[in-house]
């Protein structure tokens, strides 16, 4: 069985550079892979990664796929189910945590005063 992700003991991770704006997110959201790779074409696969949004950041559109997503608001705030212009919604603050199934509707997402997530993605094939 070959290994998902590498073997990597605690090590200071630079928060400057490495990061991203992931495909289909726009500008002021920007994602830093810390570990794995996630493919999505062939549904197999797991990553950890920082998602962070800048000041005023929005999503205009509902996500949905197909693997497990956890995730946990470390810093800043995050609004969920604002709508296409990034307003309303409800907030949440730091040390909040969500666990999605493949499947459920989530966003959009929006945050003013921006915020870092940190997210686990993948796919688990046994049905419960």
């Amino acid at each position: 069985m070959a290994m998902l992700k590498p073997h990597t003991e605690f090590e200071t991770l630079d928060l400057l550079s490495g990061w991203e704006v992931p495909v289909g997110y726009p500008s002021g959201i920007e994602q830093k892979v810390l570990s794995g790779h996630l493919d999505e074409i062939n549904s197999t696969g797991c990553r950890t990664r920082l998602l962070r949004f800048q000041p005023g950041a929005y999503t205009t559109a509902p996500f949905m796929h197909k693997y497990w997503e956890e995730v946990y608001l470390l810093e800043g705030e995050l609004i969920v189910g604002s709508d296409a212009k990034g307003k309303g919604g409800i907030v949440f603050e730091k040390n909040t945590y969500a666990c999605r199934p493949p499947g459920a509707p989530h966003g959009p997402f929006s945050s003013t005063r921006g915020c870092l997530l940190l997210e686990i993605h993948y796919y688990y094939k046994e049905a419960y």
